[in-house]
């Protein structure tokens, strides 16, 4: 396996936004070419990783153990270690938008399959994941991201109890208001569900249903106008579990939670059987 940390760069004072705390990078974990040269299928899929968070940090819990799930699959994965608080939009969809624009421009060399590049995210990494699904050709995104709206564009969109809305009665607050940093005239742009268009990636979503940190009809809010636009997706929605599952076993449980629900478990196999039959 190839392991590489590249910076993204964004240019937060002409974006008008404060600088984040840390270095944005995009960390690549690329299969090796001997092992996939000697296999049939010559080009594989890639998936960048969003963390969740609230946009105020991003959770290890949701990074390389989903990374290398998808490369026990066979794919090629990507962490994006996105800007978080004090900074806000459009900083981390711009860096979204250049990691996947980055991920075709080493399609050719790395075997990536250049129309199978998927992005995957949990809670506000849900809502970073779903944001660049939607507001991929917004004039922000294109001007401070620097990126054609097609080269940055995903094929297809994987969600774990995202955060989408900024209504207020099912809305998480922290997420919201770092998203906006503290701009009302932003705030619109975080309910995802009203900016999905026919053109938007086909996704896969799950939640549980007694998830008290992003309530599931955020999930429904999305999944409703996505119906609405005639956009393709596959929603799983489980009966209990509590927010921030990852892969709902021990290998992502956390000191002094209950994140292990074995219910939970297949959402990865399916999510990895959903990319194989796109």
């Amino acid at each position: 396996m190839k392991y590489n940390v590249i910076n993204i760069d964004v240019e937060y004072e002409a974006m008008g936004i404060e600088k984040s705390p840390r270095q944005t990078t995009l960390t690549s974990y690329i299969l090796e070419e001997e092992h996939i040269m000697a296999t049939s299928a010559k080009k594989r899929p890639a998936v960048i990783v969003c963390p969740g968070g609230g946009y105020a940090y991003t959770s290890p819990r949701e990074a390389e153990p989903i990374a290398l799930k998808f490369c026990s699959a066979g794919y090629h994965s990507f962490i994006l270690d996105y800007s978080v608080s004090p900074s806000g939009w459009p900083a981390p969809t711009c860096e979204l938008s250049k990691a996947v624009a980055y991920v075709r421009s080493i399609a050719d060399d790395n075997n990536i399959d250049k129309d199978k590049v998927f992005v995957c995210g949990f809670s506000a990494g849900g809502h970073l994941a779903a944001s660049i699904g939607v507001h991929y050709n917004h004039p922000d995104i294109i001007k401070f991201a620097d990126v054609d709206a097609v080269v940055n564009k995903p094929n297809g969109i994987i969600l774990g109890y995202p955060v989408i809305t900024g209504k207020e009665e099912v809305c998480h607050k922290g997420s919201i208001d770092t998203f906006a940093a503290g701009r009302e005239e932003i705030k619109p742009l975080a309910s995802l569900e009203n900016y999905v268009t026919g053109e938007t990636p086909r996704m896969f979503i799950w939640h549980t249903c007694t998830d008290t940190g992003v309530p599931v009809q955020n999930t429904l809010l999305l999944t409703n106008a996505l119906a609405e636009k005639g956009v393709n997706f596959e929603l799983h929605i489980y009966p209990t579990g509590p927010h921030g599952l990852s892969l709902g076993n021990w290998q992502t449980n956390s000191d002094g939670a209950s994140l292990v629900v074995p219910e939970v478990q297949n959402w990865i196999d399916m999510a990895i059987r959903w990319i194989e039959n796109f």
